[in-house]
């Protein structure tokens, strides 16, 4: 996270950010882009439920709990995070499209962008992950 707020400074002040990759210690050699659609991040995160004192975690279509925002182990109430909405989502979505595009087209022209399709099962993102780093 720190890098990506420390180099999406660095593109928006128009630079091309080779200078800020090249101060680095280690070489970057690998960006990974996971693309899924944005209504099914959507549904996946405004969907989801949370017990606070213990973290488990409850989704309203994935993990439903046997009685609605009840957790089923201790019968507490469930809690949403008030920005897990659709509208707040949303919103979210096109700020995060409009400052990674600058990124995503600087990786691909330095030719280490790995865009995975995040849509499929996790074994097989999984695997397309290794296929890119054993490369």
């Amino acid at each position: 996270q720190l890098f990506y707020e420390e180099f999406k400074a660095v593109v928006s002040t128009q630079s091309t950010g080779d200078d800020y990759l090249d101060g680095q210690s280690e070489p970057l050699n690998n960006v990974v882009e996971f693309k899924v659609k944005d209504d099914i991040l959507v549904e996946r995160i405004a969907g989801r439920m949370i017990h606070q004192s213990s973290g488990r975690t409850y989704h309203e279509v994935f993990a439903p709990p046997k009685v609605p925002m009840t957790d089923d182990v201790t019968g507490e109430p469930l809690m949403k995070r008030p920005d897990d909405n659709a509208t707040v989502l949303k919103r979210r979505l096109d700020i995060y499209h409009e400052q990674t595009a600058p990124l995503i087209e600087f990786y691909q022209k330095k030719g280490i962008l790995r865009s995975i399709d995040a849509m499929q099962s996790p074994e097989k993102v999984f695997q397309d992950i290794s296929v890119h780093f054993k490369q």
